[in-house]
């Protein structure tokens, strides 16, 4: 296709173009060479214009000096996945229940499908992602996990809470240049043999920032943030402490749950920036890091200064 703009308007498009890049040119010189963890899930994970617009995003994080690590659930895709099957699901406390015939299932589809297309995408930009589950050289261990409801503790059945990262292995990707891309499935302590169990993958996300102690972590929704009065959509909060966050926490909707635990615990364990973005905005990882827009919600006890840390 032509291009028909005159000289004057392809000036002032370029010239849009540089003041981009000059925008984010003092969040790459803050951010080069930090580890941000990002969770990737929902529906940004269904649309093909997203999960190219996603690639893209860690691939010039990876070219601007950073380290990212990307984690991933499969929601949508394993409920497909089992509907097809004939396995009902289950949620506790927004957590999928599993059985031993589910587990196989989560197991395929998140090692087997999409984990391989997230690889394949970001290694359009060069060879350097590289696909992990949990129970790959024992990255995630973990125990079985329960729930409490209504006062009872209730099983999960082959839901479990990691116990342990292999940072080491982690470490030894990045420094050869690499983006781990891993699916949330862990082994079991303890056990020997075939016994994978099922992560939430926020919580898994968060485990892994956690552990890592990484600069900034991004959790990837289907809503624009963290709203103080849902469905009110006037009520979203675009920045919130860790302490009025946990007084938030038990009116939160179930499905919000698991995220802003997840959330907490990275911050609790040192992580300085916790952000809940809207993964169906494209290129939603970009605007976050190297805009001073900023979108969703930052969980931090004290708001970044313009191309700084919390340092």
């Amino acid at each position: 296709m032509t291009d028909k703009l005159s000289p004057a308007q392809r000036l002032i498009k370029a010239q849009a173009k540089a003041e981009i890049l000059t925008e984010a040119l003092p969040w790459i010189k803050t951010f080069s060479g930090a580890t941000i963890v990002i969770k990737y899930g929902g529906n940004a994970m269904i649309s093909p214009e997203l999960q190219q617009t996603f690639a893209d995003d860690i691939s010039f994080l990876r070219f601007a000096g950073i380290r990212p690590i990307v984690v991933h659930g499969g929601g949508p895709q394993i409920s497909t996945m089992l509907d097809r099957l004939g396995i009902e699901s289950e949620f506790v406390a927004g957590q999928r229940v599993t059985s031993d015939e589910a587990i196989d299932v989560i197991r395929m589809v998140l090692s087997g499908q999409v984990n391989r297309s997230i690889v394949s995408r970001i290694n359009e930009h060069g060879s350097a992602a590289v696909g992990l589950s949990g129970e790959d050289g024992d990255l995630l261990l973990a125990t079985p996990a329960s729930v409490e409801v209504d006062g009872e503790l209730t099983s999960l059945g082959r839901v479990g809470n990691i116990t342990s990262v292999n940072t080491q292995l982690l470490h030894d990707l990045l420094d050869s240049g690499r983006v781990p891309v891993v699916c949330s499935i862990a082994a079991e302590l303890g056990t020997s043999g075939d016994n994978p169990l099922n992560i939430n993958a926020d919580l898994a996300a968060a485990a892994i920032a956690r552990e890592m102690q990484a600069d900034k972590f991004i959790m990837l929704t289907d809503v624009p943030g963290l709203y103080a009065d849902w469905p009110d959509t006037d009520s979203l909060i675009s920045e919130i402490t860790p302490a009025e966050l946990r007084e938030m926490l038990p009116k939160l909707d179930s499905g919000m749950i698991p995220k802003m635990t997840a959330a907490l615990d990275a911050v609790d364990a040192g992580v300085k920036q916790v952000h809940v973005v809207d993964g169906r905005t494209a290129h939603s990882v970009l605007l976050e890091v190297f805009t001073d827009l900023g979108i969703g919600t930052l969980i931090a006890d004290v708001k970044p200064a313009k191309g700084g840390t919390n340092d």
